[in-house]
């Protein structure tokens, strides 16, 4: 039985012919094209791997003599103190930054080989990074590269650890007395040492648009996650690195003079170390789950504080060590001034959309050339809720539409400020229904993004299931627009099957569906299957007591356009043009480079400045200067090209439908859903994990019985007992696999701030 269903499914044809699809470049140019990216990934990886070798040889006693020597000899010259630092672990990561830039470029341009190729594979293959390892534990759904990468800091924390202990035991066994406060010593100096390489690591993954996020295609939402963690260890060695010098001070006696004193024994500054160890606290205590779920207002804005932090980081450590974290740390400056420029012009709303149980639908304009994939979000800033919050929400409509003037988000009232937009665009919708009415509420909206994956994964798979909780659907809307765009446009797409899991509350919340167009698809290529979980049957009319049809829930809703002014979303964007977010950042890393330079030849060495406290704050100051004069000229430029790219559109926003007409629906979307009603137990804790767990099981039965031996792309958005149900579901089937049942790539697309 399964070997005549795996000959069925196999020959099942894909939405679009991939044979069919011509090549764009000849086959000479395709292979150049193909050596270059090779070649670039290797430089790459072998200078990922030198920056690796160099953190790990740091506390090696050898190395540290010779950087010594190598900074005596340039102190006086125009690199400065800081020069060496610089060069040996700032210098990797900004040049493979610059690489990246005519990698991704060919990655775009070979996007179309590369489904090609995956289309002609013959047997489906594990990755690591699609992989659940772990998905019970304190760090939620861990993959297996994430689990080599913990291994790595886990390593790298014991071998610095032991050699700082050996090399200290050393100078202990020299010394006669005073033991005690210079183990201390000893401890406080590698802990902090420790701590600024894991800081170097801390910067990366905030850089919503860093050309580094894009090379190695991790959205931000699981960036943010890699952020956290790396900022539980952190602020747990620099408290230890305090704590540690604190208790030595304390032991000599001078623990308060130690304490307010600017200068210290090495030029560097200890109130500003002591201030910038309060700084962290605050935002680390600020940053916890419960205050940042029941106080948002408070994580949001005690995290501005990293502009303290870095000030008075620089004055603590000064400008030598500092240059070990410049690069990480300029990356997101370059980051976080575009996202200024961008998100200085509010964005105009084309219309809103109410759907029941509280959410709200906001469509919005955008260039033409702004691109972005599938499962990207936005950050949101609402005028009228909050002039500093943003929000992040996943965007819902399609990408793939060359002519697309808009962009689109689904939110959910869950708390204040959802809740508070809610209660704005119902007001809207009153307003318009009342003719009378003069005075229309408004909305402004600001934006910064989208970002999101490179590379569109979803549409590397031969079968796809998308498993959504609630407003969890939002993301796979756009997911759906874009797989039956390719249908219109006659790209390359291998799926050939799609099943759409999605649990809601309320049958009301059906008519979220109502916004996939599926004229040009074949019904049997997607299925849908819908969980309501608090109605054991469907509902009945008001009036005449008889059942609704689930059609009529999938098209039932109510809109309204509500005010706003007619502007469009900036193109700066750290996630658009590739060519331009390299000039950008080469431009900018010329320009420090050049002031660097020039302070140090004419200022700090005529000057004979002293290292130290003073020298980090100069660095710094040159870091801002780069990005802002630098960098700004890029960006003004970038946005006068944005601007002349975008006036040679037609002005057709305002022709965007802000109705939508029931009859343009297809009649096989309520066809192609399932609609299975069951009161959920109102249980807790393992009894709801059990639920859930049991619906999974009967789901990937079936698949893994009737897909046959595929890569079968799992995509879950909602709660996290739900992801982590599906990955120890994945993870289960894929480690006792049969010969003809497929392998499950375990995707996340569940995040919060």
């Amino acid at each position: 039985m399964d070997h005549e269903q795996q000959s069925s499914s196999d020959h099942r044809d894909p939405l679009i012919s991939i044979d069919n699809i011509g090549d764009v470049h000849d086959h000479t140019t395709a292979l150049l094209l193909s050596c270059l990216k090779w070649l670039l990934w290797t430089i790459m990886w072998l200078l990922f791997i030198t920056w690796l070798a160099f953190i790990f040889c740091f506390p090696l006693s050898i190395v540290n003599v010779t950087i010594a020597d190598f900074t005596t000899l340039t102190t006086s010259t125009f690199l400065g103190i800081e020069g060496p630092m610089f060069l040996i672990y700032s210098g990797p990561v900004l040049i493979i930054a610059f690489l990246s830039v005519p990698y991704l470029l060919i990655s775009q341009k070979q996007q179309q080989q590369e489904i090609k190729k995956i289309s002609r594979r013959k047997c489906p293959s594990y990755h690591l990074s699609t992989f659940p390892l772990v998905v019970d534990g304190p760090l939620g759904v861990v993959s297996a590269a994430e689990c080599v990468g913990i291994l790595i800091f886990v390593s790298y924390f014991l071998w610095s650890v032991g050699l700082y202990a050996v090399a200290g035991e050393a100078v202990l066994a020299g010394l006669k007395s005073d033991i005690l406060p210079f183990m201390f010593n000893i401890g406080g100096v590698s802990l902090g040492y420790i701590g600024i390489f894991c800081l170097a690591f801390l910067f990366l993954p905030i850089a919503r648009g860093s050309i580094l996020l894009r090379l190695v295609d991790i959205p931000f939402g699981h960036a943010a996650r890699y952020h956290i963690w790396l900022a539980h260890l952190t602020v747990s060695l620099f408290l230890l690195h305090g704590i540690c010098f604190m208790v030595e001070w304390a032991i000599e006696g001078v623990l308060l003079e130690e304490i307010l004193t600017w200068t210290g024994k090495s030029g560097t500054s200890n109130l500003a170390g002591v201030i910038n160890l309060s700084i962290i606290l605050m935002m680390w205590v600020a940053s916890l789950g419960p205050v940042r779920q029941h106080y948002f207002e408070v994580f949001l804005y005690t995290h501005q504080l990293y502009i303290l932090f870095i000030i008075f980081l620089a004055l603590h450590i000064g400008s030598m060590y500092m240059s070990i974290v410049a690069a990480p740390i300029l990356l997101f400056m370059l980051d976080r001034f575009l996202r200024f420029c961008q998100s200085k012009n509010n964005a105009h709303i084309l219309s809103t959309t109410c759907f029941p149980q509280g959410i709200l639908k906001l469509v919005l304009s955008k260039p033409k050339n702004l691109r972005y994939n599938a499962l990207s979000f936005i950050f949101l800033r609402v005028g009228e809720v909050s002039r500093l919050q943003w929000h992040p929400f996943s965007v819902s409509s399609g990408s793939l539409d060359g002519d697309q003037t808009h962009l689109s988000v689904i939110i959910k009232a869950l708390g204040g400020w959802t809740t508070k937009i809610n209660e704005i665009s119902s007001s809207i919708c009153r307003a318009h229904q009342c003719p009378e009415e003069h005075q229309l509420p408004r909305i402004t909206a600001f934006v910064e993004g989208p970002y999101g994956h490179e590379v569109p994964h979803h549409l590397m798979y031969k079968k796809l299931v998308l498993i959504a909780g609630g407003v969890g659907i939002a993301p796979f809307l756009a997911v759906l627009s874009d797989i039956f765009q390719l249908v219109r446009l006659g790209k390359p797409c291998l799926l050939q099957d799609i099943l759409l899991v999605w649990a809601v509350k309320k049958s009301n919340e059906l008519s979220l569906l109502s916004t996939i167009d599926i004229k040009l698809l074949v019904p049997p290529n997607l299925d849908i299957l819908v969980y309501i979980t608090r109605e054991s049957e469907p509902p009945l009319t008001e009036e005449e007591g008889t059942v609704v049809d689930d059609k009529a829930l999938i098209n039932s809703f109510d809109h309204s356009p509500p005010v706003s002014n007619p502007s469009k979303m900036s193109g700066l964007v750290g996630s658009g043009d590739i060519m331009w977010c390299g000039i950008y950042l080469v431009s900018t890393t010329i320009g420090l480079i050049m002031l660097v330079c020039l302070l140090n030849v004419y200022y700090i060495n005529p000057y004979d400045i002293p290292s130290g406290w003073y020298q980090g704050l100069l660095f710094v100051a040159c870091m801002v200067a780069s990005v802002i004069i630098f960098g700004g000229f890029v960006v003004a430029l970038w946005h006068r090209w944005d601007v002349t790219q975008s006036s040679k559109q037609f002005n057709d926003d305002l022709l965007v439908t802000t109705t939508h007409d029931q009859n343009d629906l297809c009649p096989d979307l309520a066809a192609s859903t399932k609609v299975q009603y069951g009161s959920r137990p109102d249980f807790k804790g393992i009894y709801i994990y059990i639920y859930i767990y049991i619906y999974c099981r009967q789901i990937f039965e079936s698949i893994s019985k009737s897909w046959g031996n595929v890569d079968v792309g799992v995509i879950v958005c909602g709660p996290p007992t739900l992801e982590s149900t599906v990955a120890g579901r994945c993870r289960s089937l894929n480690i006792w696999k049969q010969p003809y049942h497929p392998i499950f790539h375990f995707h996340s697309h569940t995040f919060s701030l």
